[in-house]
Parts: structure tokens; C-alpha cells; sequence
């Protein structure tokens, strides 16, 4: 059974949450044939995101985690249940309109930073913008404006081999954000880097949720940044078993009902 708590509630970008959820996961399951045998890696995953919110989802290796994200980020379908983006079921989508949504709506940021060996800097932040068919310098002003709020302003013209691990983690982040997109999703984003690139790393997310009221799902192993993270979500053997941190959405409560006015005076 989910244990759900709400202590020390997420924040939502300053603003309560509002009543419908930016995401909805319902029931999903994920199952995997291997050898004629079937490997049951998601089992009934249920769970709302609200805008704003920045939520750790941790757990053992093998638990589902990139499974999860995979499939909230549309790059994988589930084997069953429901992935709802706005009200909209995003896992019914056929490939071409998910394509769509998926580059506008969603940014990915992965352990790897996957970055293009021949672009600089800002060639591959651009890139995002330049396959959705952005005006090239529409696409260049986002990039360096971007390449500027991550610490890189004159990294620019920099390829990847002459960034360090974190500088082109940054990239990466910058790079999953041109787009604007509403939800962020990170999957072991300092997993690859020492201690105090990572620390930069935690703060630079924080002030990107904080600028731009940004959601943000991290799967992360860095106890220190889940501890961060005002949301938590612990998955085990396929299922979120606790859920803490969760905000609340707003509610308008019954008005309580006042004594009632008094009788006229006679005469009146």
C-alpha cells in the first residue's frame, strides 16, 4: 500500500496548487518479454504531479525508475494504464502528434549528456528549437539566453570535448529547456559527476524551477539532492510504496453558514 504524506508540501512556483494536476499517472504497468518469459518492471504505478512541483523519484537499481520516466516522457508506451498530460491521454497519441508534443511540451535531461560531438555549445541547444522549425535567430537568442542563466555565456563556441562533465551537463540542461517546455524530466543528471559539480548542478535546477516555475521529475541515486527535493516519491519492485511531500490541491471549503439576521422591529 502507497504511504502518502503531505508534510512539508512541494512548492508550486509561489503559487498554490491548482486543482487539475499537470500530470496524472494512472494504473500504469510495463511489462517486458525476454526469452519468452515476461519481466514485470512497472505494476500499477498511480501518482499526480501538479505545476511547479519538483519531485525526486528514487529507489533501488532495477526498481523502474527510467522505465517510468521513459514512459511519462512519451519515449516508450505502457503495456497498460494511463498517462494524462492536462487532461489529455498522452500514451493514446499516435507516433507523429507525440513527436510534437513530446519537443514542445517535454525536456529531457539523461546521466549521458548526449551531445553532439561536432556542435558548440550552442549549436546543440539550438537544435531542439531548430527541428520544431523555429526562426534560426528566434532559436540563437533562446540558446544564449539560456547558455547565460546555466553559467556559459562564454562557452558558446565551445564543443563538448574541450567542456568539462558538469559544463556540459549544463549544456544539457540548457538544452532540454529552449523549448520552454512545461515538464523537465532528469534521469540520474549527477550520476556522472564528482560531489561539488553536482552540488552546482542541484542549485542550477533549483533557480530554473524558481525563474521559470518549471516542473521538475529527477530520478536520482544523490541521497543529497533527493533530500532537496520537496517531493519524493520511492518506488519498489514496480509501485510508488511512499509518497511524501505531495501538495495538496487547492479546495474551496463551504462557506459556514452566520446567525441569522434579525427580526424588523415592529413598526419598521
Amino acid at each position: 500500500m502507497t504511504e502518502r504524506t503531505t508534510e512539508g508540501a512541494g512548492t508550486v512556483a509561489g503559487e498554490p496548487a491548482a486543482e487539475a494536476p499537470l500530470l496524472r499517472v494512472r494504473d500504469l504497468h510495463k511489462v517486458f518479454v525476454h526469452g519468452g518469459k515476461q519481466l514485470h518492471v512497472l505494476r500499477g504505478v498511480d501518482f499526480v504531479i501538479h505545476r511547479g512541483e519538483m519531485a525526486a523519484l528514487v529507489g533501488a537499481s532495477g526498481a523502474g525508475k527510467s522505465t517510468l520516466l521513459h514512459i511519462v516522457g512519451t519515449l516508450d508506451a505502457p503495456t497498460a494504464g494511463r498517462v494524462e498530460f492536462d487532461g489529455r491521454d498522452v500514451s493514446r497519441m499516435d507516433s507523429r502528434s507525440l513527436a510534437v508534443f513530446r519537443n514542445r511540451t517535454i525536456g529531457f535531461v539523461f546521466q549521458f549528456h548526449h551531445l553532439l560531438p561536432e556542435f558548440n555549445a550552442l549549436e546543440n541547444v539550438m537544435l531542439p528549437a531548430i527541428i520544431a522549425r523555429r526562426p534560426r535567430e528566434e532559436a540563437r537568442s533562446r540558446a544564449e539566453r539560456l547558455l547565460g542563466e546555466v553559467g556559459l555565456g562564454e562557452r558558446t563556441t565551445h564543443r563538448p570535448s574541450e567542456l568539462s562533465g558538469g559544463e556540459q551537463q549544463r549544456v544539457a540542461i540548457a538544452r532540454a529547456l529552449v523549448m520552454e517546455p512545461r515538464l523537465l524530466l532528469a534521469d540520474e543528471p549527477t550520476g556522472n559527476i564528482d560531489s561539488q559539480t553536482a552540488a552546482g548542478i542541484h542549485e542550477l535546477l533549483f533557480s530554473l524551477n524558481r525563474r521559470h516555475g518549471t516542473t521538475m521529475i529527477v530520478a536520482t541515486h544523490d541521497e543529497r539532492l533527493a533530500a532537496k527535493l520537496p517531493r519524493r516519491l520511492e518506488i519498489r519492485d514496480g509501485q510508488v510504496v511512499r509518497d511524501t511531500g505531495a501538495v495538496l490541491p487547492c479546495v474551496e471549503l463551504p462557506a459556514v453558514p452566520g446567525p441569522p439576521p434579525p427580526a424588523p422591529a415592529a413598526g419598521d
